[in-house]
């Protein structure tokens, strides 16, 4: 990640890092060269992205960016989000993880419309016009979900002891 913000603010663009306050103990992360909001948990991190970012791009990585690639994936299923979702497929990279989608598609645990949600492309370039290009179709059974804060508020429940 800092080579990439590095770059994109060596080339005068708007770098944001939302980060998680336990990594910045021991400057575990390294020094942000942009705006930096620090967050008290992966989860709030993950919703302040969602919530300021156009779109979601995933770089070849580990365990924390598939599951942040695909927590925003399943939250455009979930029509929580309708923003564009890609991987950046540098020398095949994630080829074994699209594969991977593409079965379960075949063996229908994924629907065709859902598989649409995520955007591949070898190079930059290609991968930034297919997320312009990117027109989110909704499920129409999920379209009906409602994910305002008054929806999920659970009831009370009466913890009082009664003798």
């Amino acid at each position: 990640m800092g080579c990439v913000s590095t770059a994109v603010a060596q080339h005068e663009r708007q770098v944001l890092g939302i980060i998680p306050s336990a990594f910045t103990i021991n400057n575990l992360v390294g020094e942000t060269c942009g705006k930096e909001i620090k967050v008290a948990t992966m989860q709030e991190r993950l919703v302040m992205m969602m919530e300021l970012s156009d779109a979601f791009i995933a770089l070849p990585g580990g365990f924390g960016t598939l599951e942040e690639l695909f927590q925003m994936i399943s939250w455009a299923q979930l029509n929580i989000h309708n923003k564009p979702i890609g991987v950046l497929n540098i020398n095949g990279f994630f080829n074994g993880l699209l594969s991977f989608v593409d079965h379960a598609v075949k063996q229908e645990f994924i629907t065709p419309r859902a598989r649409k949600i995520l955007i591949s492309a070898t190079t930059a370039d290609e991968l930034v016009d297919k997320l312009q290009a990117f027109r989110f179709e909704s499920d129409p059974a999920l379209s009906k979900l409602k994910w305002s804060p008054s929806s999920s508020q659970k009831e009370k429940l009466d913890l009082t002891l009664r003798l």
